[in-house]
């Protein structure tokens, strides 16, 4: 592993409960000039952070608080937005307050910068790499990838088997293994899907002749797409009054590998509210060059190759 974690991976560790239990631990960690994580716990109205280091305050001023803040290229919702959440932080200083009690001033933006520097400007189309959801978009998921330096997750990236809202596969918090799909200017987007598993490995998992639960995807003319896991989706026989979003029980009449298809009968459809587990991956390497979904004898072929070009872009060849 690199050292640089998404924020809260550090937060309970013993090294990092061991810097904060005395002025001296603190003053060590400033000398070693170590990433710390502790949790801030308000905001103030110029927007520097108050962060509880346990033995003493620490606070982060505002154009510590991220990168770009200094720049006026990242609002300052950035740094608000931290309140009551670990934040990483480098000591900078120590310093008297006007009550003579000695108050650590910390920077986040250093402890990113050198994340960017030693870890995230070295990752290349392939990599997989550790994640923790932000926040959710109709678009996409935004993640940690480091140090809270946040990338996006598209919503077509998050899962083979399409969904209407990020809401329906991740929450946020959920720690997830992400592969960088592109790196253009600076910026990193991020892929899940190519780590959930081939077609013939999700399809392993179900045999003709059973009963399954599924989720209704969608209703066309000519049937119903009912997802069985996040990266395999079967056809169902149409029904009256079913709809998108419905918990289904489908029974499996037929798998055929060569054209990728499952064909299902709906026993049953009902509404429930869908919590989102944690991902269940196929690949637990650290990175790959390329990932095909569909099988060997399919008619198909449907492909991703990461590939870096001389801009770090991501090639995706679906033949």
């Amino acid at each position: 592993m690199t050292g640089y974690y998404p924020e809260g991976r550090l937060l309970n560790t013993v090294e990092n409960l061991s810097a904060l239990q005395s002025a001296s631990a603190l003053a060590e960690a400033f000398h070693d000039g170590r990433i710390l994580e502790a949790r801030a716990m308000v905001c103030d109205s110029s927007h520097n952070l108050i962060v509880d280091l346990g033995c003493m305050k620490g606070v982060i001023p505002r154009e510590e608080g991220a990168l770009g803040i200094r720049e006026g290229t990242v609002r300052d919702i950035a740094v608000i937005s931290r309140v009551n959440r670990p934040v990483c932080f480098v000591i900078t200083d120590f310093e008297k307050n006007e009550a003579g009690r000695t108050v650590a001033i910390l920077s986040r933006r250093l402890a990113q910068e050198r994340c960017m520097r030693e870890y995230i400007s070295g990752l290349v189309p392939g990599d997989v790499i550790d994640a923790k959801i932000t926040h959710l978009d109709s678009f996409g998921a935004f993640a940690d990838i480091g140090c809270g330096i946040i990338s996006l997750l598209p919503i077509d990236a998050i899962s083979v088997s399409r969904i209407d809202h990020p809401r329906e596969r991740l929450s946020v918090g959920m720690e997830i293994r992400a592969i960088i799909k592109s790196t253009e200017n600076g910026r990193i987007s991020l892929s899940h899907k190519e780590l959930l598993g081939t077609w013939e490995e999700n399809a392993a998992r179900f045999e003709v002749g059973e009963t399954v639960a599924g989720i209704i995807r969608s209703v066309e003319d000519y049937g119903a797409f009912i997802e069985l896991t996040p990266n395999l989706a079967g056809l169902a026989e149409m029904k009256d009054n079913i709809r998108a979003g419905q918990q289904a029980s489908v029974y499996i009449k037929n798998i055929i590998p060569n054209r990728m298809k499952i064909k299902l009968i709906i026993i049953d459809t009902f509404d429930d509210h869908y919590c989102p587990g944690e991902p269940e991956y196929y690949f637990t390497g650290n990175h790959l060059d390329s990932f095909c979904y569909s099988p060997a004898c399919s008619e198909k072929v449907i492909e991703t190759v990461f590939e870096p070009t001389d801009n770090g872009m991501l090639l995706k060849k679906c033949i």
